[in-house]
């Protein structure tokens, strides 16, 4: 480490000053250029390439070994509206929000709603998670946050996953999920229907994770001039990122896809 130190500031100090403070030999630097990098030197420059390789295919979100820095979070408006007189479920889930207690896919699954910016104007978007796998089953883009959003993605979800009777599903309180033709879809699938308590964040906080990251990898840094531009951005961020690539800390640093498989392969 000395003689690298010594080697990089060649030029711009004196060789034999440089040895006296950091209490080397001009002999042993000249021995040690002559040997040339070790392979422990050597390592570590492919250790930092790929690095730098995951920190950039990461979106900078994993971080910071190097210089390398991850993104931070900025804070952001709630969305719910549950100044309503809707029938209310009672708290089902309870935050148990352990990958261990869903035990496998299709048995909790939760939803919420947030806001994009675009120039054109808002976008919102609305997300089901598996808490099993914190996989994105189903999501739906629209410009207004009425019923049909979390309808169209709940869809989405059970098109593509096909679960057996008795999920429960998890959500806030807000009139889109209290609305009569969403507790209709639920009902008619056999899907147990669970809502936070009042003003509590908390009880969805594996929601309130998931749009915390997604603003903080893609939207903060982002301008989309329209929403097709931000659709397309987001279709790409959940679908090819988040549920591929990305590792999660709450399932063993995997993806979800990989995290389902294993899941999948276990049972079998």
């Amino acid at each position: 480490m000395k003689y690298a130190c010594i080697h990089s500031h060649l030029g711009e100090f004196r060789l034999r000053l440089m040895c006296r403070i950091l209490g080397v030999s001009v002999s042993g630097f000249y021995a040690w250029r002559k040997r040339g990098p070790s392979e422990r030197s050597k390592h570590d420059r492919l250790l930092l390439v790929e690095i730098e390789r995951c920190h950039k295919a990461s979106k900078r979100s994993y971080g910071s070994p190097s210089g390398l820095v991850a993104r931070t979070s900025r804070r952001f408006r709630v969305t719910t509206d549950s100044a309503h007189a809707l029938a209310i479920a009672p708290n089902l889930l309870g935050r148990r929000f352990s990958p261990s207690f869903a035990e496998s896919p299709n048995r909790v699954w939760a939803s919420d709603i947030t806001y994009i910016p675009t120039r054109e104007g808002w976008l919102y978007l609305s997300v089901v998670l598996d808490l099993a796998s914190r996989r994105v089953v189903g999501w739906s883009m629209q410009e207004t946050v009425g019923s049909s959003i979390v309808i169209d993605a709940i869809k989405m979800a059970l098109s593509y996953r096909q679960p057996e009777s008795g999920l429960l599903h998890h959500s806030d309180r807000g009139i889109q999920y209290a609305a009569r033709d969403f507790r209709r879809l639920l009902r008619s699938r056999r899907i147990e229907c669970s809502m936070s308590r009042k003003g509590d964040c908390w009880d969805n906080a594996v929601t309130e994770s998931f749009f915390a990251t997604l603003k903080k990898e893609l939207v903060h840094d982002s301008a989309w001039r329209t929403r097709e531009e931000a659709r397309a951005a987001l279709f790409e961020w959940i679908e090819v990122w988040y549920n591929r690539e990305r590792r999660h800390s709450s399932i063993g640093y995997l993806s979800p896809t990989e995290y389902e498989k294993r899941l999948l392969k276990k049972a079998a």
